[in-house]
């Protein structure tokens, strides 16, 4: 991510994902929105990353705390509103915008809900939406995996396979976050 990330320094509309989204480079709010998810994401992957360390939990209460808020306030305030803005000009049609939007909805209020746990005490509850939220951040990661699985595996067009991770890139992470937390809870005993 991070070698995605710096194709795109300091302000380079002409590379990478940019590249086939042309059409919409002049819309400043779209451009804006673009580089404050592709730069501001970086900070969420990572913070998200030390969230699940019970030993970090415990021994760095405070770092977790902090790691935490700083996660939160990046999903709520940053990168969760650029997501849904960039999601209304979704390549592939009426299917990915759908797609998009429905993930940066999600991704927002997963995460307000494991910050209104937090402060309410439901540590159970807390986790169980970061696990989701979590699930929902690694979609940058997943969405590219399936996009290079999809197109080394099989010959469709580029916007058919655009449409597919649309959904499959962060529904699929989303089903395996409601399996660890149904595993979890002893659903599955």
């Amino acid at each position: 991510m991070a070698t995605i990330t710096v194709a795109y320094l300091p302000y380079n509309t002409d590379v990478g994902f940019l590249r086939i989204k042309q059409q919409y480079i002049t819309i400043n709010e779209w451009r804006v929105a673009f580089f404050i998810h592709v730069y501001a994401s970086m900070w969420v992957l990572l913070a998200g990353f030390t969230q699940f360390s019970r030993s970090l939990q415990q021994r760095y209460p405070r770092l977790h705390r902090g790691m935490g808020y700083v996660y939160v306030a990046d999903v709520l305030f940053i990168t969760g509103p650029a997501g849904l803005l960039m999601g209304f000009y979704a390549n592939g049609g009426l299917s990915s915008r759908i797609a998009f939007v429905l993930l940066a909805v999600l991704w927002i209020y997963f995460t307000a809900m494991a910050l209104v746990k937090a402060r309410q005490r439901d540590f159970t509850a807390h986790r169980n939406y970061m696990i989701r939220s979590y699930a929902l951040t690694l979609s940058a990661i997943t969405l590219r995996a399936w996009k290079y699985a999809i197109t080394n595996t099989v010959e469709l067009p580029p916007m058919d396979v655009y449409r597919v991770v649309a959904w499959v890139g962060w529904g699929l992470n989303l089903l395996v976050a409601e399996w660890m937390i149904r595993r979890r809870s002893g659903f599955f005993r």
